[in-house]
């Protein structure tokens, strides 16, 4: 219930971390923009869904309630979760021990007490920058973004990747 379509810049930062023809599931999908933004770069979603989806194809599913059975075919999990922390911690709890998961969300997290527990499986993050979160906003969002690459299979140093411009 925190919607934000994904800006393309985001997925433009993501793009270059992913391998060719990468299968993935959305489990935050709101109007299915990321999903269709990495399907126009040769990438596979093979299951979508959100808590409240805003397209027909989109499944009705909490992102807490995504088993391996949603997961079947996929090689990772992609979304752009809600950013509270009372549902991302658990969320990267939960996605992580399914799949490898990229999640973005604001980049200062990283700097913070609450993130230590989680840092630990961390294994890459990929700096974004600010972004343009309202259509026909003249305005950017206040907070930089980053992906991060959550794995519960991998414990070792995080890789941090800079934005080019």
């Amino acid at each position: 219930m925190d919607f934000y379509p994904t800006p393309a810049p985001a997925v433009s930062a993501l793009a270059p971390r992913l391998s060719r023809n990468t299968t993935f599931v959305e489990p935050c999908a709101g109007d299915g923009r990321l999903a269709d933004m990495l399907d126009m770069l040769g990438h596979t979603c093979t299951y979508a869904s959100d808590l409240e989806p805003r397209r027909r194809d989109i499944r009705v599913l909490d992102v807490l309630d995504l088993n391996e059975v949603h997961c079947l075919g996929a090689d990772l999990i992609i979304t752009n979760p809600p950013w509270s922390r009372g549902v991302l911690h658990p969320l990267i709890l939960h996605l992580s021990q399914l799949r490898p998961t990229w999640l973005l969300f604001d980049a200062d997290w990283a700097h913070t007490r609450q993130a230590k527990p989680y840092l630990a499986f961390c294994v890459e993050i990929v700096a974004v920058g600010r972004l343009k979160w309202v259509e026909g906003s003249p305005f950017t969002g206040k907070d930089n973004c980053a992906w991060y690459l959550f794995d519960k299979g991998v414990t070792s140093y995080i890789k941090f990747s800079g934005v080019t411009k």
